[in-house]
């Protein structure tokens, strides 16, 4: 895993997911803004996988419970195809209410995957 390329993912999965929840407070239906960004999220996040599993083959371990990393981020990845794909089914203004939750969630989901990975305890 790469420190600045983790806090990339976060800030920007926070932006879309409060750009998200901003759409929804004027009561706008999922449009290119929440979705493209949510999709690109998603390409952050698979970016972020092949990152992590080439990064102990060049000599950056993580030094947390690999179990747990991998679990956030599997769980993150499969939540953007699910968001993305209520959004465009459903065409309401709780799409973006869902989209903005799964923007906050994943960039939760990253600074801890981030967290687990550098962790210096035992």
């Amino acid at each position: 895993m790469i420190e600045w390329f983790a806090w990339l993912q976060v800030g920007f999965a926070a932006l879309i997911g409060l750009v998200s929840f901003g759409f929804a407070a004027m009561k706008a239906t999922p449009n290119d803004y929440t979705l493209i960004g949510t999709v690109l999220v998603g390409v952050l996040l698979v970016a972020q996988i092949v990152v992590s599993i080439v990064a102990p083959f060049v000599g950056n371990e993580p030094t947390g419970d690999p179990l747990e990393f991998w679990m956030y981020a599997i769980t993150a990845v499969m939540m953007i195809p699910a968001a993305v794909i209520w959004a465009v089914v459903e065409r309401r203004v709780v799409s973006n209410v869902i989209l903005g939750v799964v923007g906050v969630s994943v960039a939760v989901m990253v600074a801890r995957m981030n967290e687990i990975w550098f962790s210096t305890s035992a």
